[in-house]
């Protein structure tokens, strides 16, 4: 990718921006690692990822199905059993998202004093 000039990233970015918006969100993020180990039910789900809605829940997953990194089973009994489960695309971002962790943790305390300065520094103009 040419990082060459404003318009040249604009360009070489906007055929993958979707993308990188569903990979990017942070619910997308934490359902994929709860789903890195093996296939989960969707309460279960629900009930591990803390602040999600029933809703965001159920939109994330399709949006995700929808790109190829989550498969979603129906088992015919009764009650019907639902299980999401990373496709091997799916499970290709774990590496990447766990870089981006690491990089998050290892750095927080810098990113967090840096907001302290920023927002000292606007308080004072």
């Amino acid at each position: 990718m040419e990082t060459h000039g404003v318009a040249s990233v604009e360009s070489s970015c906007r055929p993958v921006t979707d993308i990188l918006s569903r990979i990017g969100d942070k619910w997308s993020v934490m359902i994929v690692m709860l789903l890195a180990p093996g296939p989960r039910r969707f309460n279960e789900m629900r009930r591990a990822i803390n602040g999600i809605s029933q809703r965001m829940l159920t939109l994330t997953l399709r949006g995700l199905e929808r790109d190829g990194l989550v498969t979603r089973t129906v088992f015919p009994t009764i009650p019907p059993r639902v299980d999401y489960e990373l496709t091997e695309l799916g499970q290709s971002l774990r590496k990447p998202i766990e870089a981006l962790g690491e990089w998050a943790f290892a750095n927080r305390p810098e990113v967090e004093a840096a907001r302290v300065r920023f927002d000292t520094a606007a308080d004072r103009s």
